[in-house]
């Protein structure tokens, strides 16, 4: 009988790989009540005899087996872990951390995410629950202005009025699992808003130009619209104005210029502004200050001969 040293005997034994931890089903995230299994695997080690260690979070009781098994999780068991084995002759290094995420939140949202919306524009109010794809769900309401609580996850809005607005909360329910409530949103609907319109001058110099600014507040979402002569005129295009951001241009043309916002798919326009009229200066062979001086003077007798007609 033929004895080998002991160095190859070490030699011919294979050298187990790292040990790795593994989620048993393998979802990103778990809900309360579910159940998980987190297992430790030594590749290549199946034929030995091996005893586990595990570094974990919340594990009171360390397991000396390959597998932790969770029955009902809770957010408690939520946490890293890690392991690794050990037999006669070796220790492997400790895996990899894992971390497992238990969650119970259901979350509302708004579709468009608007601080305030205006009546006659829509919305959803949306119930999500955070990776529960996977499952079919149930969705419950409680909100302020809903007569018949709708089971899916989401309640449109057509054309709101100022009695949607309210406070908006929702939960998931399957066949074993009831989340928490998530967080409310509040929903606040106003009345059809005014475009505001302003110049920084209502004369134009030859060769130049006058910026106009037009807003809506709050500012979320809007796109402006510029009209000039009336506001059944076509809206304004590049070649009749420069635009320089959203809500500012500058045309040097003079006229009647109005203004209004559009948000949203379809378009919700609000109210047109009120008018600002524009003159262009330099036609008449008046230098700049004398053409002023005299618009001053006109408005001043425009203003007097009003006071005496009253």
């Amino acid at each position: 009988k033929v004895l080998l040293p002991l160095e190859k005997v070490l030699l011919l034994m294979p050298i187990p790989d790292e040990a790795t931890v593994t989620l048993q089903p393998n979802w990103p995230l778990i809900y309360r009540g579910e159940t998980i299994t987190v297992r430790c695997e030594i590749q290549g080690g199946g034929r030995t005899e091996w005893t586990y260690e595990w570094k974990a979070d919340k594990l009171d009781r360390r397991s000396t087996h390959n597998e932790y098994r969770i029955t009902a999780a809770t957010e408690s068991d939520s946490g890293k872990y890690s392991c690794r084995g050990r037999n006669d002759y070796l220790l492997t290094e400790w895996s990899e951390v894992v971390t497992l995420t238990v969650s119970d939140e259901a979350t509302v949202t708004l579709q468009p995410n608007w601080p305030l919306i205006y009546r006659g524009e829509t919305i959803t109010v949306r119930c999500e629950i955070q990776g529960g794809g996977r499952t079919e769900w149930t969705y419950e309401w409680k909100a302020d202005k809903l007569d018949r609580r709708p089971t899916h996850n989401e309640h449109r809005i057509t054309a709101a009025t100022e009695s949607d607005s309210g406070k908006y909360s929702c939960r998931g329910r399957n066949d074993y699992l009831l989340t928490e409530w998530s967080e409310v949103v509040t929903l606040t609907v106003s009345g059809k808003p005014k475009a505001q319109l302003s110049a920084d001058d209502t004369d134009i110099p030859a060769g130049g130009s006058v910026t106009l600014t037009c807003s809506v507040k709050p500012s979320s979402g809007w796109k402006y619209h510029w009209y000039r002569g009336d506001t059944s005129s076509k809206v304004l295009t590049g070649q009749d104005a420069v635009s320089h951001s959203p809500g500012q241009i500058s045309v040097s043309q003079e006229g009647l210029y109005w203004c209004r916002g559009g948000r949203g798919d379809p378009v919700y326009y609000t109210e047109y502004s009120d008018s600002v009229t524009i003159y262009k200066y330099g036609e008449s062979g008046k230098t700049f200050m004398e053409y002023k001086v005299q618009r001053n003077l006109l408005c001043i007798y425009e203003y007097f001969r009003l006071k005496l007609m009253v």
